[in-house]
């Protein structure tokens, strides 16, 4: 997991993703670096437009959401806006105990 964390902060710094970056950050990160699977990842990366894909996997999900949900959608505001009343009052109440 982290070999692609580290190639989507490349990306997202704007930084070309090589194998010598990959290596840089993960050993900043503390994680010892596997030259086959840091080769294999930036081959595999090649050519992909990183920007496109991420649109590409977002987007079912975004438009499955609302198709699916919509009806229950209510009724879980409702119980949502009830459990987030008590949780403001118990979290009053346990910030009022620090002054105590």
């Amino acid at each position: 997991m982290e070999y692609i964390y580290s190639a989507m902060l490349l990306h997202s710094a704007g930084q070309p993703i090589t194998e010598d970056h990959v290596k840089k950050i993960l050993t900043a990160a503390g994680v010892k670096p596997d030259e086959s699977r840091i080769k294999a990842l930036v081959a595999s990366l090649e050519g992909v437009n990183i920007d496109e894909a991420i649109k590409n996997a977002a987007m079912p999900v975004v438009a499955a959401a609302p198709a699916a949900g919509a009806p229950a959608e209510k009724k879980d505001e409702k119980k949502k806006e009830k459990k987030e009343e008590v949780s403001q009052e118990e979290a009053a109440a346990g910030l009022s105990a620090l002054f105590d």
